[in-house]
C-alpha cells in the first residue's frame, strides 16, 4: 500500500496547440461582409449638379469651359462647337498640356448619358482632370 496520490487518476495537462477554428470563422464573416459591402461602396454620381454648396475657387492655370444647354448644344470656351471639332480641340488641348482641367457645365435638363458621353469624349482625347461647374446652393453669383 502506497501513501500519497490515487494511482488510477491524472490529471489533464494544459492544451499546448492554439485552436484556429474561431479565427477562421471570424476571418471569413469579415470576408463576406466585404463582399456584400463593396458593390455599395462603388463611386457614385450626384446626378443634381447645378446648385452645391462650397467656397469659390479660382481657374486652374490651364482650363477649358463645356457647357451644354437644355436644346443640347455644345459650347467650348464660349465658341459653338459639333461632336468632331469637340474631340479634336480636346485632342489639342491634351497634346498641348497633358495637365489641362475640362470645366464642365450641364444644364438641369440635359440627359445624363449625353454629359456621359462627353465625359467619355474628354477622356478619349486625354483630358482626365474633369471638373463639374455648379451654382452655389442660394443662388447668389460668384
Amino acid at each position: 500500500m502506497s501513501f500519497g496520490r490515487l494511482s488510477g487518476a491524472r490529471r489533464a495537462e494544459p492544451m499546448s496547440e492554439i485552436n484556429v477554428t474561431p479565427l477562421v470563422d471570424v476571418m471569413l464573416v469579415l470576408l463576406v461582409i466585404f463582399i456584400v459591402a463593396a458593390p455599395l461602396m462603388a463611386g457614385r454620381l450626384a446626378l443634381e449638379l447645378p446648385r452645391a454648396e462650397g467656397a469659390a475657387t479660382g481657374l486652374p492655370a490651364a482650363a477649358l469651359r463645356l457647357s451644354i444647354d437644355a436644346v443640347g448644344a455644345v459650347t467650348l470656351d464660349d465658341q459653338p462647337v459639333s461632336d468632331g471639332q469637340l474631340r479634336q480641340r480636346l485632342q489639342d488641348a491634351a497634346t498641348a498640356r497633358p495637365d489641362t482641367e475640362l470645366l464642365l457645365q450641364a444644364d438641369t435638363t440635359v440627359p445624363y448619358g449625353r454629359v456621359a458621353a462627353l465625359i467619355g469624349t474628354a477622356q478619349a482625347a486625354g483630358l482626365s482632370r474633369i471638373g463639374f461647374v455648379t451654382l452655389p446652393a442660394d443662388g447668389a453669383p460668384r
